[in-house]
């Protein structure tokens, strides 16, 4: 029942956890059911008349070390609970993080991160309770009836056999109930998922929709969610009081039946004072195991709602590891290169791409065109595109992320800058950089006379740096690039939404680094490119021209209409200004 062993096997560590937790639970049993029967033992010697003060003192002694033992038992049993839930929290929370670096980059084109973080954090948290609390009182419920009855037959059989009989009464209440309460606690976890999604969307855009004042829009949607969550949470907290009432008048009806039958049984002369009593006391020790385990119910089917959605992960497909290393020879070729986000929207159509070794090669084109979707390719988080895309002779597909992530540097206009100083984002491009390297990167991007007004490499960073302005967050990004280091380094708009004099110095910088590295420059604006040894304008998805500056300006195309629209516009804002 609720018994995953694929689970239990994934996390075998806490086998061993589970069974010294129910073992210790069994000998504080054990202990409590000598205390009974030495405390029952006295009761009918008094009540015969023959009770000495030797027995008083016996039973004392036996209840103090009952009593010591029961506390003893206790202790261990919460600290294997809580050595079983550690191992399952380090063991799941590894493989999914393990799984997602195989995924590699492109894991988004398979699952949400939303859905990620839900089942790393909330969903182990559930499991951490199935494993430290359920399966050891799943265990140890079938053991302790199993107990009281093999020693309430020394005292009264029949007694013993009713309440037996009582017992498995529980279990199948709570079976009965199963299957309904898998599909409600799937839909569950589903709307949970659901309003995650929602939620963390609208955290991510609120200077957005505060700025297009749509936040009550989407306060009204958020709401609408919540309602939906709030309807199964109100179901499921339904299903299990109804199951929990359910599996209170049965294991108070076996209990009564029990003492009952074992008051039947003393007047009928079958057993003496002290049995009966024994009876009566142990009666609720047949249920109160299962009992227990019937509360545990509801964790062991989020458990079972949360497994499945880890295994889910789990169970992706993966790419095969490649092993093939970037050769010397990094010049890139793309041959009738075609991608697609969807089927029916195909965004790169059959394009033809020359990276020469040690060149500065510049794609630029409307809004749309497929500039970026190149980036990511090249990258390796996108990969569903046909054609071929290769480095030196290697093709990109047979390349190790390591690999290629060692051998190609990407700079966004959105490069993450994590929280902590300035030296801890800068490792992050040459973990083994000396103080003096780093700072010469920061004099490159002209940054380092601002770090010096403050802390220096120490200064701190907030969450993406919102401490420093667009520019300064390009600029160390740039230099954490440069400390990097690699042959190939990739500039998708990277420049967009700066300051004027940011701009000019960081392209500066990537002129210079052209020079001696393989530079690919993706931009919306004209100017920047203009320097490039080559320029591709992308078009709807296809190459529309290529060439230098010069060249295309003289063909009067493409090129020529975007670079002459932005130039009067340029031109227009200046005279504007003045």
């Amino acid at each position: 029942m609720m018994i995953n062993k694929r689970l239990i096997g994934t996390v075998r560590e806490s086998k061993k956890f589970i069974a010294g937790n129910v073992a210790l639970q069994w000998c504080a049993l054990a202990a409590n059911i000598a205390m009974i029967g030495a405390i029952c033992r006295l009761l009918e010697r008094l009540y015969r008349g023959t009770g000495t003060a030797n027995d008083l003192l016996f039973t004392a002694g036996i209840a103090v070390a009952a009593v010591a033992v029961r506390f003893a038992c206790n202790v261990g049993s919460a600290r294997m609970g809580y050595l079983s839930s550690k191992a399952v929290k380090k063991t799941l929370r590894d493989q999914i993080y393990r799984k997602l670096l195989r995924l590699g980059t492109a894991y988004k084109e398979r699952v949400q991160t939303s859905e990620v973080v839900q089942v790393a954090v909330e969903g182990v948290d559930q499991l951490e309770t199935y494993f430290g609390a359920y399966l050891p009182q799943f265990f140890y419920a079938m053991l302790a009836p199993l107990t009281l009855f093999v020693v309430l037959c020394f005292v009264n059989v029949p007694s013993a056999v009713v309440l037996l009989v009582c017992v498995p009464l529980i279990p199948i209440a709570i079976a009965a109930v199963q299957t309904w309460a898998k599909k409600l606690l799937s839909k569950y976890w589903g709307q949970y998922t659901a309003l995650g999604d929602t939620f963390l969307e609208n955290l991510q855009g609120l200077t957005t929709l505060k700025i297009y004042q749509a936040d009550a829009f989407k306060n009204q949607q958020m709401n609408e969610e919540s309602e939906k969550f709030r309807r199964i949470t109100m179901k499921v907290l339904t299903m299990q009081l109804n199951s929990i009432t359910i599996m209170d008048l049965i294991a108070y009806g076996g209990a009564a039946a029990g003492i009952v039958m074992a008051a039947t049984q003393f007047r009928a002369g079958h057993v003496g004072l002290g049995g009966c009593l024994a009876i009566i006391l142990l009666a609720a020790d047949f249920f109160i195991p299962m009992r227990q385990l019937g509360s545990f119910f509801h964790i062991a089917m989020n458990g079972m709602a949360a497994s499945d959605k880890i295994f889910r992960l789990l169970d992706l497909p993966e790419a095969e590891q490649n092993a093939a290393q970037v050769p010397e020879d990094c010049s890139i070729r793309c041959e009738n290169l075609h991608f697609a986000y969807e089927p029916e929207r195909e965004i790169l159509k059959g394009i033809d791409l020359r990276f020469p070794r040690g060149s500065f090669t510049a794609i630029v084109g409307e809004s749309g065109c497929g500039k970026s979707t190149v980036a990511s390719i090249l990258m390796g988080r996108n990969r569903g595109y046909t054609g071929t895309v290769t480095v030196g002779s290697v093709s990109l597909t047979e390349i190790s992320e390591k690999s290629l992530m060692e051998n190609f540097t990407y700079i966004s206009h959105q490069s993450y800058l994590f929280k902590g100083t300035v030296r801890d984002n800068l490792l992050m491009g040459c973990p083994d950089a000396g103080e003096a390297a780093l700072w010469r990167v920061l004099e490159q991007v002209k940054l380092a006379d601002f770090l010096r007004s403050e802390q220096g490499l120490d200064t701190v960073l907030t969450e993406k740096a919102s401490n420093l302005s667009g520019g300064q967050c390009q600029r160390l990004a740039l230099a954490r690039a440069l400390l990097h280091d690699s042959p190939v380094y990739i500039f998708d708009e990277a420049t967009s939404n700066i300051d004027v004099e940011s701009e000019n110095d960081i392209m500066e910088e990537i002129h210079a680094l052209a020079k001696t590295k393989t530079v690919i420059l993706i931009s919306h604006r004209l100017a920047n490119v203009a320097g490039a040894d080559n320029i591709y304008v992308l078009d709807a998805g296809q190459i529309a021209e290529s060439g230098d500056h010069e060249t295309l300006l003289a063909r009067n195309g493409a090129y020529a209409r975007l670079w002459n629209a932005q130039q009067a516009l340029e031109n227009y804002a200046k005279e504007a200004a003045v």
